[in-house]
């Protein structure tokens, strides 16, 4: 069978999530923050469900509610330098302002900054999907005035929670080869044609949008080095030489990648051992399936090269997304010496430390943990994760 013809056939088979609605693990902390004086912001990538959560948050409720998606130049317009005026028959009687894509706006913040203290009647309800844009104009003004989250893909605990066991034992994987987008699980037959827009509509646009980024091409060759090295360190001379471009450039690329929440940075963890790799780090996606769509390459995973390091994606991807819907602020590193010892994922938190080995083969599951590691600093635990006891940590 032709292999294009297999991989068809194979996502065609995939039996689509069932199309209710994923309740958030956000909603219950935004419902109990709205109507309590501070402006609500969530952000996250584009097509993460930031809307779909208001409105799901907004639905049933009886307040008058204005709607601005400030993608669309008229709403934009309306909020970049408003005057008071402007906003007092804007708002009107509307008891809820929600604007979606805020940092589309100039000085956003100042206008965010306005409504909060001029209108205290109002719930403001704010999405940004470029961190770079939407935080670095509204911290400074808005500070004291809001509450903000980050909403991601759709985690592991918010399918176990709406869809059951089965559903996410069923679905994991093709979450590992097309991701956690609400689009995609819920249509997963149409999952390739949707990452595919996804990665060619959006994923470069607040990027191409920001002032200093004019080299699309530059970005999507970066994109892909770090793809191919998902799993490995990361070196921005070597990324540099490998897209023809110098490690400065590098290094600023990959800083707005990670503030568009396309990918993220897990550094080394390093303080006692003299051999430890100290300025080193690995580069994840925030999800499977903008990662197969960068390098074009849905390939089931029984005819794959890369399940060990789709699954370590997989995996820390997932325990960030479960340790910020839980409030655990945990720091987040891996740890690897120059005799090549590792440890494929460690978190600290309040002192002490759990160490994770990642391993996609559930009979390679008795690695032992470096005992370098585990005699220098407290280890509370340390955990082989298989696809047999993932669910015990998400």
């Amino acid at each position: 069978m032709d292999l294009y013809v297999f991989c068809t056939t194979f996502a065609a088979s995939l039996t689509d999530l069932p199309h209710q609605m994923i309740t958030r693990k956000l909603q219950a902390k935004i419902e109990q923050k709205l109507f309590k004086g501070k402006t609500i912001v969530v952000v996250g990538a584009r097509q993460v469900g930031k809307t779909t959560l208001f409105n799901e948050i907004l639905r049933g409720r009886t307040e008058k509610t204005l709607r601005l998606n400030l993608d669309e130049a008229e709403a934009r317009e309306l909020l970049t330098h408003p005057t008071m005026a402007d906003l007092q028959q804007l708002i009107a009687d509307n008891a809820i302002v929600m604007i979606d894509e805020a940092q589309r706006a100039t000085d956003i913040g100042l206008t965010l900054k306005r409504i909060q203290d001029n209108f205290p009647h109002v719930q403001l309800m704010v999405t940004g999907s470029s961190s770079l844009d939407l935080r670095a104009r509204i911290n400074e003004p808005m500070t004291g005035r809001k509450w903000e989250y980050m909403l991601y893909p759709l985690s592991t605990g918010e399918i176990l929670h709406s869809n059951g066991i089965l559903s996410v034992k069923q679905s994991l994987d093709s979450r590992l080869i097309y991701g956690s987008y609400p689009d995609v699980l819920n249509y997963q037959t149409e999952a390739r044609e949707t990452l595919t827009n996804l990665t060619g509509s959006y994923l470069y646009k607040d990027l191409l949008e920001i002032e200093g980024i004019r080299k699309p091409a530059l970005l999507e060759k970066l994109l892909v080095a770090l793809a191919l090295q998902l799993g490995s360190e990361v070196s921005y001379n070597e990324l540099a030489q490998t897209v023809g471009s110098d490690s400065k450039t590098v290094e600023k690329y990959v800083d707005l990648l990670e503030k568009c929440f396309i990918v993220f940075r897990l550094p080394a963890f390093s303080r006692n051992l003299r051999n430890e790799l100290k300025k080193s780090r690995k580069i994840y996606f925030f999800d499977n399936g903008v990662r197969n769509a960068v390098l074009q390459n849905f390939t089931p995973l029984a005819l794959r090269g890369d399940p060990g390091a789709l699954w370590e994606n997989f995996f820390i991807s997932e325990r960030l997304k479960a340790n910020h819907y839980a409030g655990h602020y945990a720091k987040s590193y891996f740890w690897r010496t120059k005799s090549q010892q590792e440890i494929d994922y460690i978190e600290e938190s309040d002192g002490t430390f759990h160490a994770f080995e990642l391993k996609w083969n559930p009979k390679r599951a008795t690695t032992t943990l470096p005992a370098s590691f585990t005699q220098t600093y407290p280890v509370t635990e340390a955990t082989v994760i298989t696809p047999e006891n993932y669910l015990d940590y998400l």
